[in-house]
């Protein structure tokens, strides 16, 4: 009883988590990397699904999406410290500002957007340039050739790994059951040598 639970939980999870990601990239887009100009701003534009129009944005550090830190809301705090963020809800893309950028606003940042549930997010690396200002450009409607080739990737990896975990399931069944094959066999050549 437990395998067969286990043999449909462990699927269903795995589904769950290789759609996640494809989910997230169609409701929210944004550049992996922007790199600006040390002393001067750099704007991020975080383009989303107009379905999340009313819903609050934040922009938000860390390394981690779990562990990041709120660095300002469309709700609360449009304008907090040396950041600004804006949402254009008839375009659907909110932008977040950051002016006088510097060596320590470097880092991870989130684009995210709040819902019931799992808020959507989606990384932006901030790096600082001494030179040059440079923005990745973003469109929902343009689909990157690496995203593409991982998300196929992901879909034939998730196959694999449920052959292989129904042809495991399948040995076990029939290890178990030649097993009591031969226990039967084995029952019927006592009893019918003490009846001899």
């Amino acid at each position: 009883m437990w395998i067969f639970i286990g043999f449909i939980k462990v699927p269903l999870l795995c589904l769950f988590c290789l759609m996640k990601d494809t989910v997230d990239s169609v409701q929210l887009s944004a550049p992996e990397v922007v790199t600006a100009s040390s002393g001067g701003s750099v704007t991020v534009s975080c383009q989303y699904d107009l379905t999340f129009r009313e819903n609050t944005k934040y922009w938000c550090k860390g390394a981690v999406y779990d562990f990041c830190v709120i660095v300002v809301t469309t709700s609360k705090n449009p304008i907090r410290d040396r950041s600004s963020i804006a949402d254009d809800k008839e375009e659907g893309v909110f932008s977040v500002t950051v002016e006088s950028f510097g060596k320590s606003d470097e880092g991870m940042y989130w684009c995210v957007i709040s819902t019931p549930g799992r808020n959507i997010h989606k990384a932006v690396r901030l790096l600082v340039s001494h030179t040059v200002t440079f923005t990745t450009p973003t469109s929902l409607s343009v689909e990157n050739d690496d995203t593409s080739w991982w998300a196929t990737l992901r879909w034939i990896l998730f196959i694999l790994m449920l052959c292989c975990l129904v042809s495991t399931h399948i040995t076990v069944w029939r290890i178990k059951a030649a097993k009591k094959i031969s226990q039967q066999q084995q029952f019927q050549n006592q009893t019918s040598n003490v009846y001899q």
